[in-house]
């Protein structure tokens, strides 16, 4: 198979199948309308294959097929031009010639045979019937004349409409000169045959006669393009397919139709002759290139017929519609209807067809009449003091059309307000123009005002048209004179003043002016806002004293001013009142003492690792605050022993301690800050400062803030007074037990029961202060129950204040007295206390007190004397405040003295 294809391709010559092809052809032609059709073969199939004319007139279709690219008449008997065929691949090019010949006989009407003479296309030797059409030429042998490889074109067929037959009508017969060999039958295809609408036309299958089968309608189908078909008895195609064109020939049986019933159309009163108003349309269903579809247009009537019967006229072939006569006048007449007809066949009422429309033309307005007012003066009258207040109206005539800027009115003062008082606005719905006070008069001034007015309108007049002398009025308005309130001249007075100057002194004098200058009327002043109640007013003549201290740093001042109203009200009828402020400046002066900044603060106990930023707050303002002056007191000593204050700067200073150590409590440190007031005020604050253990970073450790802060002075006094007593209970009862230790060898333990002044014991929680509480009887806090039973005592009882007989412990073991005293009750619990606490302080661990053994944790105790303690300094205790004087004079005294 490949080698069969390789033969054929070598076999194979590309080009048309014809070098000069001809076509039989009418010598109307129409758009669109297939002619004949070239073969071309490229060998490779027609894929790629373009077709081009040197004609504008013939185009050659894909397939081949030259058709006509628009309606033309062929003004000679042939017409020729070339076909070049190319391939858009490899860029070859062939040529062919293609030659149109125009049919001596172009149609066959039905029911008319041709005229004797015309001799009917055939290649047949013998000449065919007159009615008859050979469509395919004979094939001459080689020894006839040469073979032409095509069929011929069939002249269109033309074919009235509205045709009353008889049905069927003989159109045409068609018949091929091989039916004398065999017999030949006949069909056609196409719309109008096997298409809808169907079976319009009809073949005689064995003799070929065409026939149509009812009447035409030019308007429905106004052609149609059948297929001759010839094939043998047993249906194999002995000729090709030929093209049959059927033209249905027009009659008038339509009537122009106007696109619209009614048309609405404008003009401008006053416009020339020639001006365009509008445009009607007909249309006609006949075929427009003949009469019957020629529509012509004239105007019938005109309604009403003024100023003239013709104002109007119509061009009869575009139907444009034009002005004719001038005259038109809106104010006269507003509308015409004009009554428009439309005729075929070219306007001929005679023969053609007719149909009317209706156009109505509205005369638009122009403002060709200026407003006049309807008077030339208008009056009014006004309050003084008042604003937007219609005082007059002023009416005008326009005869344009009303509610149009042709008619809307605009007004204009031209004269008689040169301040601006007065404005002239215009009422939308009836045009009157309304004067309005715009800006307040008044009646001192002026009584009354004259005015001058004109008026024209939104749109500027026509060409031509002046203004009217009516279009300008006079318009008198006369003021009238009311109560006005009084008012003072300088609102919002300001006067300046040092504050605490004493009550009664004058300020100023606020009065107010009555502007009614014609009316003889008093004012009478008060007070209306005086926050504080300092002031006082002259209800006469607006003199203004003080009835208080005033006071810079009141809250009732706001930026060292401070603000009261007045009210000055006058006696008219109705009265009228009007209110002033006066702003009264406080110039400061050192009334006000600083206070020192912060009340609290924290500082470690030992020096140069903190300090304490102070600043002091004076509510005066400069130059009676800083900078300031930061000093400690010389009373009591202690205060400059222990602290120091270094100054920053003006406002600032720290304090710090100057001792190495000071003990963590709470301290109230007194300051003395001065102002540079002229004169200076001074005064001495306090400082609670919290003075604990510190960190490396100088920050109070988590224990250190407890023990400081933790308990108020007095708790902390309490405690101290409370283990000072129990120390020296201890130590009286040491020394107590020593003694009687030493007399149990020289006499009995005996007391006298009047020497026992254990019950007048009443206070232990105080200290007292002479030397007289300097010696210590430990003997008063022996037990009462022990002390009966000494006389007598029982085998194998113990004395609380013997020796154990047995071995000592480490430890002594605290005996179980039966009932102890007040004393007593307190130190169990406390021991118990302390046993069951863990995180007791170390001063709890003083568990035995009632003897003192070689193992006692308490130590030696070699004397008992306060006064003689010897080695211990106690000087600090002065630094402790008033709470620990009594503590102080009695262990820190003495060195003092």
């Amino acid at each position: 198979a490949h080698n069969e294809d390789l033969t054929t391709r070598e076999t194979c010559k590309a080009g048309f199948s014809e070098d000069d092809y001809t076509a039989l052809i009418s010598q109307n032609i129409l758009e669109g309308e297939k002619l004949l059709q070239v073969k071309f073969s490229s060998c490779v199939g027609t894929k790629g294959t373009q077709y081009e004319t040197n004609s504008v007139d013939f185009k050659v279709g894909a397939d081949g097929t030259v058709f006509a690219t628009r309606e033309l008449q062929v003004p000679s008997e042939q017409v020729a031009f070339t076909v070049t065929a190319w391939d858009s691949q490899t860029a070859e090019r062939w040529d062919a010639v293609v030659r149109l010949l125009v049919a001596q006989t172009s149609s066959l009407h039905s029911g008319h045979k041709p005229q004797k003479g015309k001799k009917i296309v055939a290649l047949d030797p013998s000449p065919p019937p007159k009615d008859t059409l050979l469509p395919w030429p004979r094939h001459q042998n080689a020894d006839g004349l040469r073979r032409r490889k095509r069929d011929w074109v069939i002249p269109p067929i033309n074919v009235p409409e509205n045709s009353r037959g008889p049905f069927p009508q003989q159109l045409v017969r068609i018949r091929s000169d091989k039916d004398n060999d065999i017999p030949i039958r006949y069909s056609i295809t196409g719309v109008g045959a096997d298409q809808p609408p169907m079976e319009v036309f009809s073949i005689d299958s064995m003799s070929g006669r065409m026939y149509v089968t009812r009447p035409m309608d030019r308007e429905e189908h106004a052609s149609y393009h059948l297929r001759a078909h010839a094939v043998d008895m047993n249906g194999n195609k002995v000729e090709n397919p030929i093209d049959l064109y059927i033209y249905v020939i027009d009659m008038n049986d339509n009537r122009p139709e106007f696109i619209n019933q009614v048309y609405n159309g404008s003009v401008d009163e006053g416009s020339k002759p020639g001006t365009y108003v509008m445009t009607v349309t007909a249309n006609d269903a006949d075929d427009s290139t003949t009469a019957n579809g020629m529509v012509r247009y004239r105007i019938v009537t005109q309604t009403p017929q003024s100023p003239s019967q013709n104002m109007f006229t119509i061009n009869s072939e575009t139907g444009d519609i034009v002005t004719v006569a001038a005259g038109l006048d809106r104010e006269k007449v507003q509308q015409y209807t004009v009554i428009v007809q439309a005729t075929d066949m070219e306007g001929n009422l005679n023969y053609g067809l007719s149909n009317t429309a209706t156009a109505i033309i509205t005369v638009t307005d122009v403002n060709d009449n200026p407003p006049e007012f309807t008077a030339s003066t208008f009056a009014g009258e006004v309050p003084e003091n008042r604003v937007e207040t219609v005082v007059a109206n002023l009416t005008v005539m326009d005869r344009d059309q009303p509610h149009s800027p042709n008619w809307n009115a605009v007004y204009r003062i031209i004269s008689g307000d040169p301040s601006g008082h007065f404005s002239v606005r215009t009422d939308p719905v009836t045009n009157e123009g309304m004067v309005t006070v715009v800006k307040a008069v008044d009646y001192e001034l002026n009584r009354a005002f004259m005015l001058t007015v004109m008026v024209s309108n939104q749109a500027p007049l026509a060409s031509g048209i002046q203004m009217s002398f009516q279009s300008t009025a006079g318009v008198t308005i006369s003021v009238m004179d009311i109560n006005e309130a009084p008012y003072f001249p300088s609102n919002h007075k300001l006067i300046r003043l040092e504050e605490g100057v004493p009550p009664g002194t004058v300020l100023t004098t606020f009065s107010a002016v009555d502007p009614d200058r014609f009316m003889q009327q008093a004012v009478r002043y008060s007070k209306l806002s005086d926050p504080a109640n300092w002031l006082h007013i002259n209800t006469t003549n607006g003199q203004i004293t003080t009835a208080a201290v005033l006071d810079r740093e009141s809250l009732y001042t706001k930026n060292n001013v401070y603000e009261a109203t007045f009210l000055a009200a006058d006696n008219g009828i109705p009265p009228a009142s009007g209110t002033g402020t006066l702003q009264i400046y406080l110039i400061d002066i050192n009334d006000n003492a600083p206070e020192l900044l912060p009340k609290e603060a924290q500082i470690c106990e030992k020096p140069n690792l903190n300090a304490i930023n102070i600043t002091a707050a004076d509510a005066d303002i400069d130059p009676n605050i800083g900078p300031y002056v930061f000093e400690l007191p010389f009373v009591p000593a202690a205060v400059r022993k222990n602290w120091t204050i270094t100054r920053l700067n003006g406002d600032y200073a720290q304090l710090s301690l100057r001792i190495l150590y000071l003990e963590a409590g709470m301290y109230d440190v007194p300051i003395i800050v001065t102002d540079s007031g002229n004169p200076p005020l001074s005064n001495t604050s306090i400082i609670k400062v919290k003075v604990c253990p510190c960190d490396d970073n100088g920050d109070c450790t988590t224990i250190g803030a407890v023990a400081a802060a933790g308990l108020g002075t007095g708790a902390i006094v309490a405690i101290l007074i409370c283990i000072l007593i129990l120390l020296t209970m201890v130590l009286l009862f040491v020394m107590w037990m020593k003694r009687r230790e030493k007399e149990r060898h020289t006499k009995q333990l005996l007391i006298d029961p009047e020497d026992d002044v254990r019950d007048n014991i009443l206070k232990y929680d105080e200290e007292g202060g002479g030397e007289e509480d300097q010696d210590y009887d430990l003997s008063q806090l022996q037990q009462p129950e022990a002390m009966g039973h000494v006389p007598s005592k029982a085998p194998g009882v113990r004395r609380v204040d013997e020796r154990p007989v047995g071995a000592e412990p480490q430890y002594p073991v605290r005996p179980m007295v039966p009932h102890p005293g007040d004393i007593g009750d307190f130190i169990n619990e406390g021991l118990r206390a302390a046993d069951n606490d863990p995180t007791a302080p170390p001063y709890d661990s003083l568990l035995v007190f009632d003897y003192e053994g070689s193992g006692s944790t308490a130590g030696s105790v070699s004397s008992l004397n306060s006064s003689s303690s010897g080695d211990q300094d106690y000087d600090y205790l002065n630094d402790w405040g008033p709470r620990f004087k009594k503590l102080a004079d009695m262990y820190g005294g003495g060195e003092e003295d």
